[in-house]
């Protein structure tokens, strides 16, 4: 299939207008948050977007949402308009935000995305099986929180002063839920001991019962709850996996962090970045470029390693359309977080506006997202 779309490449390009610009790129260059300046930028790949993030903004605190979605793209988009409201007011309940509040709100946007599933499932019983990755970073008082299911990845730039020749380094602050990786590949197998067959080799990965790499999600209701497998409408839908107890979780790992005046700034960002940069790379592009648009910049970077690996140009890579695309790279979103210890006349400023929240573009390729993401959501009422 992939060599249908290769030879010839030109089959599976679209021109669109804009000289020579990519119209599945959207970006946001910089915007001021409490403690510096952030950027995001996103394409799109897959015929839905199915990655979905945003920045929250107050004089008080600076939220980021990554959410990756897979089998379609109503869970990330769930989690989207759910989780930081939760945050909100689990940390008013509570008097400031911890663990036990990110846990909470994570939680609870599981349970609601599973009533969701169930009030849905008679009309579209597919949703059983979507999922999201889902990536938060809270700094609230000088102190960093990084929340995290599945794959997508947090990475701080940290300057170094004792080494001249490395002024920055790379490290890496969430942990990757993925059974490519063989600490979480015995993580799960040490949980269902009575199963040999929890972990398997296919189709050129490991894959928990031989269908999903991640091992932690929002969603993916089919692979957590056997009453699900167990129902005729969505025997119908697919191949049911007969469950004891679930196979995935959605309890997030979180790391808790003062920040430093070394800390110069963050990286969150999909997987679709991570299969295409190394850590080190995407910190040394942000270290060594200018601040304005560089959340694109990195996203570039990541379509030009894509196209270097089919032997295309990156212009050539920048017209295939939506969809297609995929066969060449992820959807990649990604979030860059300034952080700027030292610079008071950046917290005025910010002092004096309202409390804001950037969101990405729900279909970058429609003009009339808000239909798109009204249309997903009319089951909810």
């Amino acid at each position: 299939m992939l060599r249908s779309c290769c030879r010839p490449l030109e089959r599976c390009f679209v021109r669109r207008p804009g000289g020579g610009g990519d119209g599945l790129l959207w970006h946001t260059d910089l915007k001021q948050h409490a403690s510096g300046d952030y950027s995001i930028a996103v394409v799109q790949a897959n015929s839905n977007l199915e990655d979905q993030s945003q920045v929250y903004t107050s004089p008080s605190a600076t939220y980021v949402g990554v959410y990756d979605g897979h089998g379609g793209p109503e869970a990330s988009r769930f989690v989207n308009k759910h989780l930081f409201p939760f945050m909100q007011k689990f940390a008013k309940e509570q008097g400031g935000l911890s663990p036990d509040v990110i846990k909470k709100a994570f939680n609870a946007t599981e349970e609601e995305f599973c009533r969701l599933v169930k009030r849905s499932l008679p009309m579209k019983p597919q949703i059983a099986s979507v999922g999201s990755c889902c990536l938060v970073g809270a700094i609230t008082d000088n102190v960093l929180y990084v929340a995290n299911l599945g794959d997508s990845r947090a990475v701080l730039g940290r300057r170094v002063y004792e080494d001249k020749k490395k002024p920055v380094v790379a490290e890496r602050l969430s942990t990757d839920h993925n059974v490519a990786i063989e600490e979480v590949r015995k993580e799960v197998e040490a949980l269902h001991p009575d199963d040999s067959h929890i972990v398997v080799y296919t189709r050129g990965v490991w894959r928990i019962k031989g269908i999903i790499q991640v091992s932690r999600s929002i969603g993916d209701v089919y692979l957590k709850k056997p009453e699900f497998n167990r129902d005729p409408i969505f025997q119908q839908f697919g191949n049911p996996v007969p469950l004891k107890r679930p196979v995935i979780t959605a309890e997030p790992s979180i790391i808790i962090r003062e920040l430093l005046p070394q800390d110069m700034f963050l990286i969150f960002a999909s997987d679709g970045l991570w299969e295409q940069l190394s850590d080190e790379a995407a910190v040394d592009i942000v270290f060594k470029n200018p601040r304005a648009g560089i959340a694109k910049r990195l996203v570039r970077a990541a379509l030009q390693e894509a196209a270097k690996k089919r032997e295309m140009r990156y212009d050539d890579i920048k017209k295939i359309d939506k969809g297609i695309r995929r066969h060449f790279h992820d959807d990649i979103t990604v979030v860059v977080i300034y952080l700027d210890h030292q610079k008071g006349s950046s917290n005025g400023k910010l002092k004096r506006k309202s409390v804001g929240c950037t969101n990405a573009p729900v279909d970058i390729f429609s003009r009339n997202a808000d239909e798109v993401q009204k249309d997903l959501f009319q089951t909810i009422s």
